[in-house]
This record gives C-alpha cells, structure tokens and sequence, in this order.
C-alpha cells in the first residue's frame, strides 16, 4: 500500500466527483444515509450504550457509503444490502471492522473527555432555550476552552480514521496500521484535503444562503423548515459520496472507478 500524492486542487475534483456521483443515484444514496441515520436515532434510546454502539458503528457505515458511491460510478444502482457491506466480508475482514469501530467509539469518547475536562466548570456559551443567537454569544462559543481543546484532538483522530475503513475492508489491513496509514495519508495530502474541506464548507454556506432566500420567498421560517431537513440530507449525502473519491486517489493500489464521472478525466 503505497502513498499517492497529489495537488492541491484534487481537493475541489473530490467534491465535485461526490456532488456528480449522489446526481447519478440521489434516491439511492440518500436513502442509504437516511437509513444509517434512523439505525443511530432508535440506537441513540439506549442510555450511553446505545451512543458507544452508534459510534462503533461509524467506521462500518462509512466503509458501505464508499461502496454504495462505487457502484454508483460502475452503473449500478446501490442497494441497500451495500450499506453493511463492512460486516458481511470473512470473519477476519469482520472482526477487523469490529476492532475498528471499538476503537473509533473509544477515540471519541476520549475527545469529549478532554472537551469536559479542558471546560471544567464554565457554563456552555450557547444557550439552546436563548432567543437570539448573537455575535457576542458565537464568539465566546469559539473561545470555549472545551471547544478548541477538543477540535485539537478530534483532528488527528479524524484523520486517522479516514481511510482506515476501506483499507481495511477493500485491502484486508489490519486496524492498527490502517490508522497509521490513513493518518500519514492525510498528512501527505493534507494541501488537497484543506481544499477538499473548504471546498465542502462553501457549498454548505451556499446552499444555506439558498435555503434562507427560499424560505423568505414561500413564507418564512414554517416553510424553510419543510425543505431544510431534504436539503441537509441530500448534503450529507454528498459529502459522504466524495469520501471515495478521497481514498482512491490516495493510494497507488486503490481501485480506481471504472466507469468515469468526468469527460476523459481520472477520478
């Protein structure tokens, strides 16, 4: 498994593959992610258990999206069966995949320990039964010690876990190398993957900006709220779908589509 390095500006060509790919089967992909969310919301009923499982099981349906996205580019319609497909390999491949989402909810968990403890006593700056968000508001939300403590852990966490799915699954690594190498991956890549993020942060303030208008026009905040939950998981969606796109391009031995997305171009 050998590292690919490439431009910065592959970041963009990520989110414009995942925006493509979800166009080719938008019913099929948002119903797949829709489908994880509801499994996570029944999950989340469970006191604390229910929130380490749904955290387990992150890294297994990330790796089914990515697999949904590649049948996607092949023609093929994604079924729902692709969706678990991180758990219906060997047994190997399986407990692997286990491992790895043990590890994952352990990671987590640990984030919102540090977040805890570096907030200590201060009551959270965001009130959710406020009226009125305001500017002094958000920014003493940025200055939360918790807040910023906890982004600096989940970072390289979130990097590490990145490709660390299809690796394992799709090249049968083992959990704790596929880490490492997803880690450095990111690292190596981390000029494309900047991109790739703000890529994705300013088609998310886009589409906010065209839900606002479009709310404002059918009549305010009832009507934004019937398109806004649409809207977010179409986004979501697409997000997730570029997530493969992220991965081939990352490693010399990953499959590439074999249908293209682009007019002549490589995904």
């Amino acid at each position: 498994m050998k590292l690919h390095l490439v431009p910065a500006r592959t970041g963009l060509q990520w989110v414009k593959l995942g925006v493509k790919t979800f166009f080719r089967q938008p019913l099929a992909m948002s119903g797949l992610f829709f489908m994880f969310m509801a499994t996570v919301s029944v999950l989340s009923l469970i006191p604390f258990l229910g929130t380490v499982i749904s955290l387990a099981l992150v890294p297994a349906a990330t790796l089914g999206l990515m697999a949904a996205t590649r049948e996607a580019v092949q023609g093929r319609f994604p079924m729902p069966s692709a969706l678990i497909s991180g758990l219906r390999g060997t047994p190997v491949q399986t407990r692997n995949m286990l491992i790895l989402g043990a590890l994952y909810a352990a990671g987590l968990l640990l984030v919102l320990g540090v977040a805890t403890l570096f907030a200590g006593e201060a009551t959270p700056p965001l009130d959710p039964n406020a009226a009125d968000v305001t500017a002094e508001v958000v920014r003493a939300s940025l200055a939360n010690q918790g807040l910023l403590a906890g982004l600096v852990v989940y970072l390289p966490v979130l990097m590490a876990f990145w490709h660390a799915p299809a690796l394992v699954h799709w090249h049968g690594v083992s959990p704790g190398k596929s880490l490492f190498f997803s880690f450095m991956a990111c690292w190596g890549n981390k000029g494309a993957m900047l991109i790739y993020s703000l890529g994705w942060v300013g088609v998310f303030m886009l589409v906010g900006l065209l839900m606002s208008l479009l709310g404002a026009f059918l009549g305010g905040v009832e009507a934004l709220s019937i398109v806004l939950y649409p809207a977010v998981l179409f986004m979501a969606s697409m997000f997730h779908a570029s997530i493969y796109f992220t991965f081939v391009d990352s490693f010399e031995s990953a499959e590439r589509p074999t249908t293209p997305i682009t007019n002549g171009e490589d995904a």
